[in-house]
């Protein structure tokens, strides 16, 4: 039996990094396109040979076939015509015949020097490239520049997107999403492609702005709504219908928010629907995914405070016998989630689902990865281990200020807990700014808090990789005696000027090169931008730096332990094994080693084990820092215990002196 699904698409603003649930509903009575056509390749075909043709003349790209059962296949193709030099010429194709042989210049520009060029010839309505996209041919390769041309616009465009650029914006994304062109999604190289478009779509319509009237655009393909909802509606819907399999009969979509939750909403806030007819084939096309679409795919964008939203979808195919499922589809993590949509009635005709959203807050990982990975247990992990970590920080400073003058009677040991202090103090305002970032809804509604919740992010874990940098170089000092002819003063100031001055100089350069262009911010979550400006290097590359040298720091140390104990009694050798283990374990949270999963998250920020390892090591710093730095430090224990020693003798002198002067009465003499 054919399992079919109703696609629901829902993108919610939240104060998440990048949080959204893309949900789906069902099956589509239609040919599969994973029957890829056969194309003319040179060359002998043996079964699972490969084989890779250039395109025609003049057209960049290249085509790649696979042999099955004495046949060429056709896998990829990346033909191309559209290009920086020819996409904003006129009449580019006027001359020729749709899908001919078209004459183009040499591609070796990427498409984000399409958007940077789009930007300067038509910022205000982003028209001076629809004519030609709309000309050309449909194949793969242009498909895929214009997919990474409207992720890149959704990605540039932070703020201000009106009407008439979600009107240009939709005019492209239709071109694409034409039924002519699904079997094409089948062979652009990325599977994703499909996905990284919905997720363009919805970023883009996230931004718009709706004045006092309604939005509705409608083109054949795409079809956005939006309007302005308070508590004073009595309800609201938004109604789509539209053409599927290029026939004159029309499907229906209804989006519904009850008066109830509107009553949840504090003040006038906005919606936005957007309806896809051909979204659900092409996902199917470009995953080749064994269930099919049955109805129309449905964005909507509500505000945070509601809770529920219910769809309406006409079947397109009206067979009893196929069983319908409402699902839920993460963009991020390309999968469907059964838990995102519930399926509240259903017959021949049409399927009513009711939806929830699932509030998901920014995961510790983002820190380092350029994209941030939706997982519930990313977030359990990142809020329990900031939760214990904070409440660790906060005790291990306390107990430093409760024991400073027991502990820093010589020099070293005064600098030594001037570094652990202020690890301790920066981390704890590291942690605190970065949950507030995460509770902030993002840049597109609360952009001024966003940068500066940004910025204390970046300048505190910054002044915790270079407090850590400063205790490495401490560390050397007590080794290698290299600064022994400097006074106290100077080191100390050194530390200062290391620990607080250098992140300030790099976080204030971030924010004031990459704030003006708007590419400071990622467009979903309050953390440094990746994909314009590349300003999360501007944390990521010297923390990873200070990482290399601590690394090397805890080396040298227990080289020279283990060196203490060559040619000793085997006692001796157990002892040095002993405190080598204490040192590493001492070492690695002050001095951030486990930081250095953070390039294994840069390098594949799609692994789900890599971000958990790394929320797991990391969020958690705070606790290590208080049990390896604090509670196991001897010295630390022994004033702890002098200090409870004295309160009580305080106490029984305390109690003493009130025995003897308090007053008695006495019987006088008669």
């Amino acid at each position: 039996m054919t399992h079919m699904l109703l696609l629901y698409c829902l993108v919610f603003l939240l104060p998440t990094e990048s949080c959204r649930t893309l949900c789906q509903a069902a099956s589509e009575n239609k040919e599969k396109v994973s029957a890829r056509p056969h194309g003319v390749c040179d060359g002998v075909c043996a079964d699972n040979s490969h084989c890779t043709q250039p395109c025609a003349s003049d057209t960049p790209g290249n085509m790649e076939f696979l042999c099955r059962q004495n046949k060429w296949h056709k896998i990829t193709d990346t033909c191309r015509t559209l290009t920086a030099f020819n996409i904003f010429e006129a009449d580019l194709y006027s001359d020729q015949p749709f899908g001919g042989h078209i004459k183009v210049k040499e591609y070796d520009s990427k498409s984000e020097t399409i958007t940077d060029m789009l930007m300067q010839k038509c910022p205000r309505d982003l028209s001076c490239v629809i004519r030609n996209i709309q000309q050309s041919p449909r194949i793969p390769g242009n498909i895929a520049v214009i997919v990474q041309l409207l992720h890149n616009i959704s990605t540039v465009l932070l703020t201000d997107v009106d009407e008439a650029k979600m009107q240009s914006y939709s005019i492209m994304a239709n071109h694409i999403l034409n039924s002519k062109s699904i079997s094409n999604w089948t062979f652009i190289p990325d599977r994703n492609s499909s996905c990284v478009l919905l997720q363009s779509v919805n970023s883009f319509a996230r931004k718009l702005f709706i004045n006092k009237h309604p939005i509705d655009i409608s083109d054949v393909f795409i079809h956005t709504m939006g309007t302005i909802i308070s508590r004073d509606n009595t309800g609201k819907n938004f109604t789509f219908s539209m053409r599927v399999n290029d026939t004159s009969h029309e499907v229906t979509g209804r989006v519904l928010i009850s008066r109830d939750e509107l009553w949840k909403v504090p003040s006038p806030s906005q919606v936005v629907s957007i309806a896809f007819p051909t979204l659900g084939a092409i996902l199917e096309a470009s995953l080749l995914e064994n269930v099919t679409v049955n109805g129309l795919v449905l964005s909507v964008i509500l505000p945070e405070e509601l809770k529920r939203v219910s769809l309406i979808f006409e079947k397109i195919s009206k067979s009893e016998e196929r069983r319908t499922q409402c699902v839920g589809w993460h963009s991020l993590e390309r999968r469907w989630d059964q838990q995102a949509c519930q399926m509240i009635q259903e017959n021949s005709q049409q399927a009513v689902c009711t939806c929830r959203p699932s509030k998901l807050l920014t995961s510790f990982s983002i820190l380092m990865s350029p994209h941030n990975l939706d997982s519930p247990i990313l977030i359990y992990i990142t809020y329990i281990g900031l939760g214990i970590s904070i409440c660790s920080l906060i005790l291990c400073v306390s107990i430093e200020a409760l024991v400073w003058d027991q502990v820093t009677k010589t020099e070293i040991t005064y600098l030594r807990h001037v570094c652990v202090a202020n690890i301790a103090a920066t981390l704890l305002m590291a942690d605190v700014w970065f949950i507030v970032a995460s509770f902030l809804s993002g840049p597109t509604t609360h952009h001024s808090g966003c940068v500066a919740a940004t910025f204390f992010v970046h300048f505190f874990y910054l002044s915790v990789f270079f407090w850590m940098l400063a205790k490495a170089l401490l560390i050397l000092y007590g080794i290698l005696i290299v600064f022994h002819t400097l006074r106290k003063s100077v080191l100390l100031a050194s530390l200062f000027s290391v620990g607080y001055g250098c992140p300030l100089v790099i976080a204030v350069i971030t924010v004031a090169a990459t704030e003006p262009g708007k590419g400071y911010l990622r467009p979903e979550a309050c953390w440094l931008n990746w994909d314009v400006t590349k300003a999360l290097l501007a944390f990521v590359v010297p923390a990873l730096a200070i990482v290399v040298v601590n690394l090397i720091t805890a080396t040298l140390v227990i080289v020279k332990t283990q060196r203490a104990a060559l040619g000793s009694s085997m006692f001796q050798e157990v002892r040095a094994i002993v405190r080598i283990s204490k040192n590493i374990a001492i070492l690695t949270p002050l001095l951030g080693l486990t930081w250095g999963f953070g390039i294994a998250t840069v390098i594949d920020d799609s692994s789900l084990a890599l971000h958990i390892i790394f929320s797991l090591l990391n969020s958690f710093q705070g606790f290590f820092i208080f049990v390896f730095g604090t509670i196991l430090d001897p010295k630390i224990r022994e004033a702890l215990k002098g200090r409870v020693t004295s309160a009580k003798w305080i106490s029984g002198i305390s109690e003493n002196l009130s025995s003897d002067f308090s007053c008695h009465p006495t019987k006088e003499p008669s």
